[in-house]
């Protein structure tokens, strides 16, 4: 088993659950890193970077940084991380979310009302792919001329950190000198969105570097694009495997909520972080010495039977509680957890609203990635 080969990541289930019970603190001398499995010690990691820091990189690729910016967010640890998100948390605090309510409530109604029932339709490409990136590229204030390429970007830029291939790499590369031209314009001729606020921000009164500019555009980019994607297709996904599940949302639409909690925790669309420890560490009885990487299995924690009980490996959309880590913990928890949630929320709302079954019309085509788990393509039957 290599944990870097995408072929593993397309069902790594069975093994999640032998290093769950076998081995949940695990070395591997292929992929030169420990993978951790347990839901417990994922936390325990995410809650203290001191001793797993961040700063030597969260994907464990040669080029990371040259994808994501070499001074982007993703590789700060305390006090330089705290700074830097204070910048653009004002954007995603739960007032100013919902404040988005109606814009993408108005998105969704317009990509599902062209919908035929009972006619197939590949779900990616109708909804999940359009929305999100519609939402971001409002927030971040791109042209509505530059969105489609919006989408060849932002999907170079998760090949290139998982299966990387030298166009993909280019086109990132494209990605960032698009970002360095707005982010120029926006600092002489600032407009009401995203780019200007962090285009025009500064750091105990310094103003950011271009490298940092960019670093922030392009991860704001991707999170808020590629996470809601994989929610909204594994969603649908699980409703058309569950149709019992899909009956109890049809018959009480109050249960959505909880759904698109207990849909993070099925899909958990980012399926993986790493942390380097700072220092030697045991853990569980394992010598992790200091310059390790730490793989956190999220994946692995979202079913770990010792949190989540006999019914972890069971779809539950009254699930109560549920603390799922599809969105990481500590400092590093997702800014933008509360934009995928209202997504997802509305999105399920207005599906409900028109649909009460779920079928699926073809073989759905999983993403080949070692970080997301998503779905390129989705053909389903609604009715």
């Amino acid at each position: 088993m290599n944990v870097l080969d995408t072929d593993f990541w397309l069902d790594p289930y069975p093994e999640f659950a032998r290093l769950r019970s076998e081995s949940p603190v695990a070395w591997h001398d292929d992929a030169q890193l420990w993978t951790i499995a347990r839901h417990d010690d994922v936390m325990r990691i995410s809650r203290d970077p001191a001793t797993f820091c961040s700063g030597q990189g969260v994907l464990p690729m040669d080029r990371e940084r040259e994808i994501t910016g070499a001074e982007s967010i993703l590789f700060m640890d305390p006090p330089d991380h705290q700074r830097q998100r204070k910048l653009v948390s004002p954007a995603f605090t739960p007032r100013r979310i919902a404040a988005l309510e109606d814009r993408v409530r108005a998105l969704a109604r317009q990509l599902l009302d062209d919908i035929a029932a009972g006619q197939p339709v590949d779900v990616a490409p109708a909804v999940a792919e359009p929305l999100p990136m519609l939402v971001i590229a409002d927030m971040l204030g791109v042209p509505a001329a530059d969105r489609d390429r919006f989408k060849l970007w932002s999907d170079a830029m998760i090949e290139a950190a998982t299966e990387p291939r030298e166009e993909t790499y280019q086109l990132a590369f494209e990605l960032w000198g698009y970002f360095e031209k707005i982010i120029q314009q926006r600092l002489v001729d600032p407009a009401d969105d995203l780019i200007s606020v962090i285009a025009h921000a500064e750091v105990d009164d310094v103003p950011l570097t271009n490298a940092e500019l960019n670093g922030f555009c392009m991860t704001l980019l991707v999170a808020g694009n590629e996470t809601t994607r994989n929610l909204i297709t594994g969603g649908v996904e699980a409703l058309a495997r569950h149709p019992g599940e899909l009956q109890r949302l049809v018959t009480d639409r109050a249960l959505v909520p909880s759904a698109v909690e207990e849909m993070l925790r099925w899909v958990t669309p980012v399926m993986n972080f790493a942390r380097t420890a700072t220092t030697d560490v045991e853990l569980r009885g394992e010598h992790i010495k200091e310059g390790q990487m730490v793989f956190m299995l999220y994946g692995s924690a979202n079913r770990d039977p010792e949190v989540f009980g006999p019914s972890a490996d069971t779809l539950d959309v009254g699930r109560q509680p549920n603390p799922h880590v599809a969105f990481g913990f500590g400092e590093h928890f997702c800014m933008g957890a509360s934009l995928a949630r209202l997504e997802a929320r509305i999105f399920f709302d207005e599906l409900l609203q028109r649909f009460s079954t779920v079928e699926l019309a073809g073989d759905p085509e999983r993403l080949r990635s070692s970080l997301m788990r998503g779905l390129v393509h989705l053909p389903v039957t609604l009715n």
